[in-house]
């Protein structure tokens, strides 16, 4: 049984989410505020760690009509640093709309928005890994 770490990589914060065991269920899991390069790495290996992590997938912020932007570059760059640095299986998947699909799941909760802001982000990350999930 291996777990899987879902990323959604922002220029201020990375959600992060989990799998379950079995590779069925994705978690919201918690967020990193982004300090250095060096913090951000730290931070993702102490989870990769924790929860014997062996593949990560990363959300991928196509634009609408299919080309990578400074959003796809920024998450290709630390997507690439992740599987260099642990040696790591990596996993892109478009992840057009899963922030606003995120924010409305939040907002029918009856989510305030100050809370809203301070979860958004490992929320987005769960709907990225579990469109993973759902594909295999």
């Amino acid at each position: 049984m291996e777990r899987i770490l879902g990323l959604d990589v922002g220029t201020k914060r990375i959600g992060v989410a989990i799998s379950d065991p079995l590779g069925i269920t994705a978690q919201p899991l918690t967020t990193i505020e982004r300090e250095s390069k060096k913090k951000d790495l730290e931070a993702i290996e102490a989870l990769l760690d924790q929860y014997q992590v062996r593949k990560v997938v990363v959300g991928m912020p196509y634009n609408m009509n299919g080309t990578i932007g400074p959003s796809g570059e920024m998450a290709k760059m630390v997507g690439e640093k992740i599987k260099n640095k642990f040696k790591i299986e990596l996993i892109y998947v478009d992840e057009r709309l899963s922030t606003v699909s995120a924010e409305r799941v939040l907002i029918e909760g009856d989510i305030r928005r100050e809370e809203r802001k301070n979860i958004i982000d490992k929320v987005a990350a769960s709907y990225i890994l579990q469109t993973y999930l759902d594909s295999k």
